[in-house]
């Protein structure tokens, strides 16, 4: 029970990753709040749960007012914030940078980069209310590589590790933690769309071809980001922060 008696908030909850590790912050423990952008993927997500573990708010992660809402809903639901898991993102579309909508790339910078930043500036201070905790973002190992037609993608989540590298030396006399995880392709929706914009009639040839780049020969999954989560939630991370965690079999080893 690493997490008993915590409250996070998971952005992206009703995702592959935001599931997965709602699921094992529960079994540690914690209550969670689940933000997502949809009511129905979000009944969804909540049906596996008891209602006193898990809650849910729909939001929009780029608008502040939204942004503020669901923090208050949180602390009012379960009267504390101790951790804040920023996963929501998007992929955006599969274009060169020469030919990429810019109407595409502005959505992607408004939920991978403001959302976050929104996360961090309004939660911060609520959480260090509490004694302090942890803020995990979810980058990707296109936070440390380039990626071919993913140019928005990639922008955004090396934008990410600048931002969490501040925040983590403007935190820290707050105590609060802050810290990026790196996944690679992992078995969510994210992927299944990367596939089909790569390779519109070989989406499993791409699959094959993007397994082959990864020295472990394989995806990751989502149950496996979320066991890192859990180790940057809970205090055995309590001496972590502005650090990068790659958990992609070995990518960015090469």
């Amino acid at each position: 029970m690493r997490m008993n008696g915590k409250v996070a908030i998971i952005t992206g909850g009703a995702g592959g990753i935001g599931l997965a590790t709602a699921q094992r912050f529960v079994s540690e423990g914690a209550k969670v709040m689940l933000v997502d952008i949809g009511q129905d993927a979000l009944d969804k997500a909540q049906a596996g749960f008891e209602k006193d573990q898990v809650a849910t708010c729909v939001a929009d992660v780029s608008d502040p007012d939204d942004t503020q809402r669901y923090i208050a809903e949180t602390i009012k639901r379960f009267g504390r914030l101790d951790t804040f898991f920023a996963n929501a993102g998007t992929e955006g579309v599969i274009a060169p940078i020469t030919e990429y909508p810019l109407a595409a790339f502005d959505k992607v910078m408004a939920v991978n980069i403001r959302g976050v930043w929104l996360g961090l500036h309004y939660g911060i201070p609520e959480i260090s209310k509490f004694g302090g905790g942890s803020f995990i973002i979810t980058s990707s190992i296109g936070g440390l590589k380039g990626a071919p037609g993913l140019g928005a993608y990639v922008t955004s989540k090396h934008a990410l590790v600048g931002m969490m590298r501040t925040a983590a030396l403007e935190a820290a006399p707050m105590k609060v933690r802050v810290n990026t995880i790196h996944p690679s392709p992992i078995e969510t929706r994210m992927m299944r769309s990367i596939e089909a914009g790569a390779a519109p009639d070989k989406a499993s040839a791409a699959k094959d071809a993007a397994e082959k780049s990864i020295p472990l020969g394989r995806y990751g999954t989502p149950d496996e980001v979320a066991e890192l989560a859990v180790f940057l939630a809970s205090e055995e991370s309590k001496f972590c922060t502005g650090g990068r965690y790659s958990i992609d079999g070995g990518m960015s080893a090469t």
